[in-house]
């Protein structure tokens, strides 16, 4: 396949572009710089520019763009940011890939689309959108795919749990804590986190760029939810080190303002029920197993 990515050069982006060439792929990556190798193309989400040579003969489009939800408090303007950074590359690629007839965009989206009011219900892809911030910026997001699905292109909504990476991420932040033995839980620890190993949320994409059955929303998190607690107490046993600190809820609400209640007190219990239905197989089933790979010790 020729897979074009926007949005390559973060976390997922990096790891992904590996494994597709690992697996024999041409990978075309969409950037906003000063093209630097042949396999590279400036585009401008801003200006709706997309270089045409870059969708030619491509079987799908991967957009991965979003500023960092938790890079900033949440201000009016960053709010805004984070919209603009997500709606405007989604439209524009979806138009995109609607006028050069590529067949497949596969979409970034976000577990939160569910909200975190459902308590323990379990959340599927047959799910509505819940409410608040982070949940309507879901499914604006997801909505601006519109014009490539109206094409008849084939579009998958990835809503993506927090991956567990050996380096960069949430872990990223939360190793060094524990390491020195003042993890803890979050609030009440009862709020439900939804996680995904790095190797997962990759091969997830994978099989969904290269499985024509696959289509739609598709919630790329670990098939065994846990609660904050739950993780907090896997994440100890990982490293080896005791976590009994508790942060309060008002000392999170304080630091973090509104990010706080909208990605960290709440969460939705969302599972995997498209990527299990059409034959994907986990590599971590387990919060202990996606651990212990991300952290690169055994876990008792």
């Amino acid at each position: 396949m020729k897979v074009v990515i926007a949005g390559s050069s973060g976390l997922i982006g990096t790891a992904l572009v590996a494994a597709l060439r690992r697996d024999g792929h041409e990978v075309a990556r969409l950037v906003r710089r000063r093209a630097a190798g042949p396999d590279e193309f400036s585009w401008d989400p801003v200006r709706a520019r997309v270089p045409q040579p870059a969708l030619r003969g491509a079987d799908a489009v991967v957009n991965l763009c979003g500023a960092g939800l938790g890079s900033r408090r949440w201000t009016g303007s960053f709010k805004q940011e984070l919209r603009d950074s997500r709606l405007t590359p989604t439209d524009v690629l979806a138009e995109a890939v609607a006028a050069a007839g590529v067949p497949t965009l596969v979409n970034a989206s976000g577990a939160h689309y569910y909200g975190g009011g459902a308590g323990d219900r379990v959340m599927t892809e047959s799910d509505s959108a819940g409410t608040g911030f982070l949940a309507t910026l879901c499914r604006d997001w997801e909505g601006a795919t519109r014009p490539a699905a109206d094409a008849g292109a084939r579009v998958v909504l990835l809503r993506s749990a927090i991956v567990l990476a050996r380096r960069g991420g949430m872990l990223g932040m939360l190793q060094p804590l524990y390491s020195l033995g003042l993890g803890g839980r979050l609030g009440d620890g009862r709020q439900y986190l939804p996680w995904i190993s790095l190797d997962d949320e990759i091969g997830g994409i994978v099989f969904a760029l290269t499985h024509d059955a696959v289509s739609g929303p598709v919630n790329l998190t670990g098939p065994a939810p846990v609660t904050n607690a739950e993780f907090n107490r896997a994440l100890g046993r990982a490293i080896h080190r005791p976590a009994p600190f508790v942060v309060p809820a008002f000392a999170l609400r304080l630091a973090l303002g509104e990010f706080a209640d909208e990605a960290i007190l709440h969460g939705p219990r969302a599972i995997p029920t498209a990527l299990e239905s059409a034959g994907y197989r986990f590599q971590h089933n387990t919060i202990g197993e996606a651990l212990t790979a991300a952290v690169g010790k055994s876990s008792a």
